[in-house]
């Protein structure tokens, strides 16, 4: 026996075809994901970028201040600066590890894969006292170089650009070697011995087999700890000088002088930084493919 709603159902194809080919099941599994994103997201995000250009009424002067801000100017330059050198330290550092992830036995990899993931285990901002102690003027380091004889007065580490950089390298890491790893994981063995049997040797293997294949997961790494970075704020501010200050900074000070339409206009700018950057990368082939891979 038809029911009401079942013939409902009938006309609402009949009228809308395609609505028979979307799946529901899929879309009520997202639906909670997006209400989440929407209310504690999306809704602050709009009221942020409304509040940059309604102090009282619509008005783009704190953009226009922006443009002519020195100080803008200087924290932006430092903040992509930074971000750029930690991002470089990162893929450096992480495709080694990378590589030994990918090309050692299932029960090292998984030694390896814990060691990286370790740090996730303590906070940020434990791991950024901890490079406070070590890199103090009477920290571990210059303690373990004045004993050594090395040094007669301490180094100047703390509070310079040398501890932001390597402090951030540290944290953000495992977001460059994960990405590298999968990626890495997915090369045919075939095509390295293929390469052997024709007489490369193992640099010539790496350089014209293992790195055109790695760099989908290369840009993705980069993305994502060049994203990261331009947001980061309690490490530079822990462990960076007054001339490493992040645009994150800016805008923490911003508010605390209650000057919230300059610091929402200073988050929206931060904001647009960021998806430029990741919709510039997203039109990449490479990364495309490393991002399919990943699904995989």
């Amino acid at each position: 026996m038809t029911t009401l709603a079942d013939s409902s159902i009938e006309a609402v194809g009949r009228r809308w075809p395609r609505l028979q080919t979307i799946p529901i099941g899929p879309l009520l599994l997202v639906a909670p994901l997006v209400l989440y994103l929407l209310v504690f997201y999306a809704v602050p995000v709009a009221a942020m970028l409304s509040r940059s250009v309604t102090d009282p009424h619509w008005t783009l002067a704190n953009y226009t201040r922006l443009a002519t801000d020195a100080v803008f100017l200087r924290v932006l330059t430092t903040t992509l600066t930074t971000a750029a050198v930690v991002t470089v330290g990162t893929i450096v550092l992480g495709y080694p590890v990378a590589l030994a992830m990918a090309r050692s036995r299932p029960a090292v990899t998984n030694i390896i894969l814990a060691v990286v993931l370790l740090p996730f285990w303590t906070s940020v901002l434990v791991r950024s006292y901890a490079w406070m102690v070590l890199l103090g003027r009477h920290g571990l380091i210059n303690e373990a170089l004045t004993a050594a004889g090395i040094i007669d007065t301490p180094l100047r580490l703390l509070n310079t650009p040398f501890a932001t950089h390597i402090a951030m390298i540290h944290i953000l890491l495992p977001y460059a070697i994960l990405p590298l790893a999968s990626v890495l994981r997915q090369i045919d063995g075939a095509l390295l011995r293929a390469a052997v049997g024709l007489g490369a040797n193992p640099w010539g293997v790496f350089r014209q087999v293992v790195l055109p294949l790695s760099l989908p997961g290369v840009v993705a790494g980069m993305l994502l700890v060049f994203v990261l970075s331009l947001g980061f704020y309690i490490t530079p501010a822990l462990v960076g000088g007054p001339r490493d200050t992040m645009l994150s900074m800016l805008i923490a000070q911003q508010v605390d002088l209650l000057n919230w339409p300059y610091a929402a206009a200073l988050s929206a700018t931060l904001l647009a930084v960021a998806l430029l950057l990741i919709g510039m990368t997203l039109r990449l082939p490479a990364l495309r493919q490393a991002l399919r891979g990943v699904a995989r």
